[in-house]
C-alpha cells in the first residue's frame, strides 16, 4: 500500500487551493471506505470563517466517524478540566 501525503499550500490564487483540493480528496478516496475532510479558512475581521465538510462514502459511517471525532475532543476536554 502506498501512502501520498498531499500537502495544502494556502495561496493567492484560488485555482491553486481548488486544485489541491482535488488532489487530497482523489488521494483520501483511494485507500479509504470512507473519509471526511473539514478545512476552515482564516477568520476575517468581523470574525466570520469559510467552513466546508467534504465525505464520501456510506453516510451512516460518515456519521459515525464525525461523532466519535466529537466523542473524542469532549473526552479530552473532560480530562483536562479534571486535572
Amino acid at each position: 500500500m502506498v501512502n501520498e501525503v498531499v500537502k495544502l499550500e494556502q495561496k493567492s490564487r484560488k485555482d491553486t487551493k481548488e486544485i489541491s483540493m482535488v488532489k487530497i480528496r482523489k488521494s483520501l478516496s483511494e485507500n479509504n471506505a470512507c473519509y471526511v475532510l473539514i478545512t476552515c479558512g482564516v477568520p476575517s475581521d468581523d470574525g466570520k470563517m469559510d467552513v466546508q465538510m467534504f465525505y464520501e462514502g456510506d453516510e451512516d459511517l460518515v456519521s459515525f466517524i464525525v461523532d466519535n471525532a466529537q466523542q473524542v475532543f469532549d473526552d479530552r476536554s473532560k480530562f483536562e478540566k479534571s486535572h
